[in-house]
């Protein structure tokens, strides 16, 4: 018998969306290349809705040659030309061309800390778990996620603001948002 679940209030009825929160949000991502998507999703979808980024996921992986960052850091005028140009992907000129700065970016966090991963993790012990009734109590940022933006700021990485970064960390599970409610919060497991 399957259970009915309850979910997030954001997450409406988009089975994107839906796809999106039970399997992923919340959940900790350890490896360096989802990281990265997720820092590179999360800097286009400022001033968006996360939705908007969702539907457009896949032609990001395409457009972004699979979030290589490697790739990525090494991204020529033409690549930013064909960029601006593919209607699949959110077309803002400053965003695309913080892409490269950031993989750069990335990669010197890694080569300082072994991996982006060790970077990040650093900044908590374990996930944080915050026990949230109603997602009008959920922050839009936090002292972790100032931290983590001013210092990613200093190293010279874009579109990493707290609002961006808080949720990046809500995206890879640094921090876990799920409601009381929510049948994935872990009281509800």
């Amino acid at each position: 018998m399957t259970r009915n679940l309850i979910r997030c209030e954001w997450v409406g009825s988009d089975d994107r969306y839906k796809k999106y929160h039970d399997e992923e949000w919340g959940k900790p991502v350890y490896d360096d290349k989802k990281l990265f998507e997720f820092l590179l999703l999360e800097g286009f979808q400022a001033g968006l809705s996360w939705i908007t980024v969702l539907k457009k996921r896949e032609n990001f992986r395409k457009a972004f040659d699979n979030f290589d960052y490697n790739k990525i850091a090494r991204y020529t005028s033409s690549k930013f030309e064909s960029l601006l140009l593919n209607p699949g992907i959110i077309r803002n000129k400053l965003k695309i061309y913080s892409a490269p700065i950031n993989a750069q970016k990335f990669i010197n966090v890694q080569n300082e800390f072994v991996s982006f991963n060790n970077y990040l993790w650093n900044f908590v012990d374990t996930p944080i778990c915050n026990h949230w009734k109603s997602i009008k109590e959920v922050p839009a940022s936090t002292k972790l996620s100032d931290c983590i933006s001013k210092d990613l700021k200093k190293r010279g990485f874009k579109f990493v603001g707290t609002t961006i970064i808080y949720a990046f960390l809500q995206a890879v599970g640094v921090v876990n948002d799920h409601t009381l409610i929510c049948s994935f919060h872990p009281i509800n497991q």
